[in-house]
């Protein structure tokens, strides 16, 4: 699948965190933007910062796409009015990107894995979730020493 060139627009987003491993430990073949449904203080503590979706997945359960053990530290000043920290949050999709997902999951033997979550140029929460496969340990090697490969050859080339 052939990939649109980045706008201006697409470009223009503030990154609240990121799942580095998930590229390591599983081996993505498509990716899909998705809104999450938030209370308030959980977005002002995403705006500090605080956020963690690294032992964090979504499934599609009854119909619907959950993101599912992403973690939003409670904010300060919203003593009140605060969030659970590793509640369910609810993922917005199309039907039709929803029934891709749910056969990908279900039938293919596929993972959604969040790989990261920003703000968008408007301001709102977007998270990428990846339909992944796991990766086997020979994989994981394979991957590596190719990283490596690539660095070495900078090197070389940069010696001259």
């Amino acid at each position: 699948m052939a990939k649109k060139p980045k706008t201006a627009e697409e470009k223009n987003y503030k990154v609240i965190a990121e799942n580095r491993r998930a590229r390591y430990d599983y081996a993505i073949e498509d990716d899909i933007e998705c809104g999450v449904v938030l209370e308030g203080s959980e977005v002002k503590s995403m705006r500090v910062g605080q956020t963690n979706i690294a032992e964090s997945y979504a499934a599609v359960e009854e119909g619907e796409l959950w993101l599912i053990n992403s973690y939003v530290a409670p904010y300060k000043q919203a003593v009140m009015f605060g969030h659970e920290e590793k509640r369910r949050r609810k993922l917005l999709v199309s039907r039709k990107e929803l029934s891709k997902l749910w056969q990908a999951t279900s039938r293919q033997g596929m993972t959604l894995v969040p790989l990261v979550i920003y703000f968008n140029h408007v301001g709102r929460v977007k998270i990428k979730i990846g339909v992944a496969k796991g990766k086997k340990n020979h994989d994981k090697r394979a991957t590596e020493a190719k990283r490596d490969w690539g660095r070495q050859k900078q090197r070389l080339l940069k010696e001259g």
